[in-house]
């Protein structure tokens, strides 16, 4: 095997060592100003690295926190979404259900005040023919009330006027029912729009 040879670049001088002759004051000195200055920069690396820690930990709260709001909107979501159905058909059948049976008990709670001011005058309480059986039944409590039942066919089961003389009171749960259905869809058409588009 041939062996490596390697260039040199030594030019053959040696450097020449410095001495440095100080007093003792400039030596204490020097060493103050050295550690004043190391200690300056030890000061600087550690606030600049306390100040990227605080940006790095409020870039990933904020990271997390957008995070946590886009989850938390998204489970609104989906339980809106879910209970949407449900809702739709409890309105459907529960509600017209549950204004059906409050139809006669309203009927007398709204007839028991005008009760106290007949003479002799009959009401007149204008209903579907539908509702007539579940009125008459509870008018029976009210016995000696002067009352006159008239069908029409036109009213819904779930409208009812009560005359008496000239004055009329409308009792319309067949609206009533329709507005809250509106209303309950309106809220998750708005709800789910909204977090379509924002």
């Amino acid at each position: 095997m041939r062996a490596l040879k390697l260039e040199v670049f030594d030019t053959g001088e040696k450097p020449a060592s410095a001495v440095v002759v100080m007093q003792g004051t400039d030596l204490d000195e020097a060493r103050l100003a050295a550690y004043e200055q190391g200690f300056t920069a030890g000061w600087d690396d550690a606030t600049a690295a306390a100040a990227d820690d605080q940006s790095r930990m409020r870039t990933e709260l904020g990271r997390n926190l957008q995070a946590l709001s886009f989850t938390f909107h998204e489970a609104r979501t989906h339980v809106l979404r879910a209970l949407a159905p449900l809702l739709e058909e409890m309105i459907g059948r529960l509600l017209p259900e549950v204004a059906r049976a409050a139809l006669a008990p309203l009927v007398l709670e709204t007839l028991m005040p005008l009760a106290e001011t007949l003479s002799e005058t009959p009401v007149t309480i204008v209903l579907n023919p539908a509702a007539r059986p579940a009125v008459e039944a509870i008018l029976q409590q009210a016995a000696g009330l002067p009352v006159t039942l008239r069908e029409e066919p036109t009213l819904g089961e779930g409208q009812v006027y009560l005359r008496l003389g000239d004055s009329e009171t409308r009792l319309d749960l067949d609206r009533a029912t329709t507005e809250i259905a509106s209303a309950v869809r309106g809220f998750f058409e708005i709800t789910l729009q909204e977090r379509k588009h924002g």
